[in-house]
C-alpha cells in the first residue's frame, strides 16, 4: 500500500514537472515563464521527494533537508532573476496591463 502512495506522489510530481516544461514553452515572456517554471517545479520536486521518502523511510531526514532547501531557494532565486530582468528592461508581453514594480519605482522617485 505504501508503495502505491509513493508511486502516486512521484507520478504527480512528474506531472507537475511536465506542466512546468509546457509553461516554459507556451508562456509569452520571461516573467510568466519564470513564474510557471518556479511554481510547478517547486511543487513537483516536493512531491517527488515525498514519494521517495515513502519508498525509502531511512532517507526521510535527508529528503526533508533537500525539500527545505528547494522550498527556500527556488522562489528566492526566481524573484532575483525577475528583478534582474526587469532592471535591464526586458519587455513584458504586449497584453500585460500593469507593471506594478515600474509604477512603485516611479512613485518613489517622484517623492510622492
Amino acid at each position: 500500500m505504501m508503495d502505491l502512495i509513493g508511486s502516486a506522489l512521484v507520478l504527480l510530481g512528474a506531472i507537475f514537472h511536465f506542466s512546468a516544461g509546457l509553461g516554459m514553452l507556451r508562456m509569452p515572456d520571461v516573467y510568466t515563464r519564470m513564474q510557471a517554471g518556479t511554481k510547478a517545479t517547486t511543487l513537483g520536486n516536493t512531491l517527488v521527494l515525498a514519494g521517495l521518502a515513502i519508498y525509502h523511510p531511512g532517507w526521510g531526514f535527508k529528503l526533508l533537508i533537500i525539500a527545505y532547501f528547494v522550498l527556500m531557494t527556488n522562489p528566492v532565486s526566481s524573484h532575483a532573476l525577475a528583478r534582474a530582468a526587469h532592471s535591464i528592461r526586458i519587455p513584458m508581453a504586449g497584453n500585460t496591463g500593469i507593471d506594478a514594480l515600474r509604477d512603485a519605482q516611479q512613485k518613489a522617485g517622484s517623492g510622492i
